[in-house]
Parts: structure tokens; sequence; C-alpha cells
């Protein structure tokens, strides 16, 4: 499961091109000289999807291993690339929390805005190393995963548990032979004893 970029982007009303506020890619796992085309592919394909998401709406776009998710919300729209395995409902929870951030960070002030956007937004990266991992952006999915951690850790308690009772029985018998062995030699040692009692 991989995050390969995610940007936030303004949708204009009148149908042209969205502004691109902010962006934040990992193209690492390409090759050094496919990386560029890859940040000019993620950005004509984010202003493309981020101009056809209707307002108020989420979709995902699928293509090969990869999907692209968006949300457009109140005029922002933020266009997330993972690959195929990572959940959706975690992707969406990391957008709604890009967007959330963004309208804290940068009030209304990215209305005015009418050509794309370089400055730096820290929080971008932050969010793209940190939700690598679709458990931190989806708390459900996070408890979902320590319940399944909780319940393999009671079936081994409960397995060794048994393994225990099943030793316990074995002793149990044990000790009952034993106990049946001493009172056979406490009756011999008694039978023994009497024939050299002293009047």
């Amino acid at each position: 499961m991989k995050i390969t970029a995610l940007l936030v982007l303004k949708c204009n009303p009148d149908g042209s091109d969205p502004v691109i506020l902010a962006t934040a890619s990992d193209v690492s796992h390409f090759g050094y000289f496919q990386r560029s085309g890859v940040k000019e592919f993620i950005l004509f394909v984010a202003r493309t999807v981020g101009k056809r998401t209707p307002p108020g709406q989420r979709q995902s776009v699928q293509h090969e291993e990869y999907k692209v998710h968006s949300y457009s919300r109140n005029g922002l729209c933020a266009v997330g690339f993972m690959d195929d395995h990572y959940p959706v409902r975690s992707a969406f929870s990391l957008l709604n929390q890009v967007l959330d951030e963004y309208q804290k960070g940068f009030g209304e002030s990215w209305r005015t805005a009418q050509a794309d956007n370089s400055q730096p937004w820290p929080y971008l990266n932050e969010a793209l190393s940190k939700y690598q991992d679709p458990a931190e952006a989806d708390k459900l999915l996070k408890i979902q995963r320590e319940l399944d951690e909780t319940k393999i850790i009671l079936h081994k308690t409960i397995d060794s548990v048994l393994a225990r009772g099943e030793k316990l029985d074995s002793l149990v018998e044990k000790s009952s032979d034993l106990s049946a062995a001493s009172q056979m030699f406490y009756k011999q040692a008694k039978k023994t004893n009497q024939c050299c009692t002293i009047l």
C-alpha cells in the first residue's frame, strides 16, 4: 500500500482548469529519468479529475495498478494518488483531513489564487509519509487491526490454557496413581510392622 501524491486544488465554478494550491509527491520508486514525466502526469490527472469531481462529491478513478481519489468541498478539492491496495475508506478519510487542515492553515486566502501556487505546505509532506499506513488515516481500521491482534493473542492464550489443562489432567491421574501406590505401601508397611510388635 503506497501513496504516491497528495494535491490540494481550487476548483473554479466557471469550469476552467483548477488551480494547484499545494502538492506533495513521492516518486522515488520510479526510475530517475521517469520522475519528471511522472510528476507532470500527476499534475495533469489531478487537474482533470479535480475539474470533473462535482462539488460535495467523492470519486475514484482507476488507472492500471493505481487509483486516483478526489474529494471536492466548498471550492477546494483534495486529490490522492494511491496504489490499488490502499483502502478506499482510508483514502477518503485522509483527503477529508487534508482539506480540514488546509482550511485551518490558510483560511479563505486560497479563494483569490489565480495561478498555481508553489509555496511549500509542510503538513502535506508529513501526511504523505505518515499515512502510508492506512490505519493512521482511518480510526476504525486501526481499531479493527488492534481487535484482530487482541483476538489472536486471546486464541493463543486459550490454546495454552487448554494445553496446560491437559497436562494438569495427566498430573492428576499420575497423582491418583501415586496416591493408590502410597496407600498400598502404607498397608504393606502396617502389616509388616504388626508382626514385630512388642507385647
